[in-house]
Order: C-alpha cells, then sequence, then structure tokens
C-alpha cells in the first residue's frame, strides 16, 4: 500500500463522514441557536431549555435522515472492499 493510496482512502473517509454527519450537526446547530436567541431575548438561562430541544433535534434528524446514512455508509464499505480487493489482485 503506497502513501497516495492512504492518503486517497483517509480523504475518502473524511468525505464520507462529512456528508453523513451534516445533516444533523446542522439542524442541531441552527436549533441551538434559535434558542439561544430565544435566551438572550427572554433573559431565561435555564441548562436544560438547551439540552432537550437539541437532543430532539438530532433524534429526529437521525430518524429523516438515517435511511439516506446508512446507504451513505454502505457505499463507502462497498466502495473500500472492492478498492481492498484491486490492490490484493
Amino acid at each position: 500500500m503506497t502513501v497516495d493510496q492512504v492518503i486517497f482512502l483517509g480523504q475518502k473517509m473524511m468525505e464520507v463522514a462529512l456528508v453523513v454527519g451534516a445533516p444533523v450537526l446542522v439542524i442541531t446547530f441552527i436549533v441551538g441557536v434559535l434558542i439561544s436567541v430565544f435566551q438572550a431575548a427572554t433573559q431565561i438561562h435555564e441548562m436544560t431549555l438547551t439540552f432537550i430541544p437539541k437532543i430532539l433535534a438530532a433524534l429526529i434528524s437521525v430518524f429523516i435522515f438515517g435511511g439516506w446514512m446508512f446507504i451513505k455508509l454502505v457505499e463507502y464499505t462497498k466502495e473500500n472492499f472492492q478498492y481492498l480487493l484491486q490492490m490484493v489482485r
């Protein structure tokens, strides 16, 4: 295995991780910002007010995007196995 192959596999891994994790992270970020604006406007600084909606938003986004995320991960795994088989041959 050459250095170029290792860099290619690492780059592909980072791309897939970014694409798969992005929907949950973006939705959680948006919910966090909205709650922070609400807290700043109302001067309510309850810690559970930030965590519970973000956890619920993350769970809902996993339910919505979970199938797509799973498909992306399965495709990535298949590509890795095919790439490794080509290297062995």
